[in-house]
């Protein structure tokens, strides 16, 4: 039985310490914060308050005269 536990151990330390496919994860994660970043701040730039900033900043910048 102590020679299974044994094995079973080594096999499972093996398991933990490969690290095949971490970078498949690590772009995955990443894309998945720069998609909820891009989702933020596609609201934050649709909203009532920054939509009506923008139009007021263009309009100030159109009738200003030379």
């Amino acid at each position: 039985m102590s020679m299974y536990l044994h094995l079973l151990r080594q096999r499972t330390h093996a398991v933990l310490r490969q690290d095949d496919g971490l970078t498949t994860v690590e772009y995955a994660l990443g894309t998945l914060a720069a998609a909820a970043l891009a989702a933020v701040l596609y609201m934050v730039v649709n909203s009532d308050a920054v939509s009506s900033a923008f139009e007021s900043i263009i309009e100030d910048a159109l009738s200003a005269r030379p």
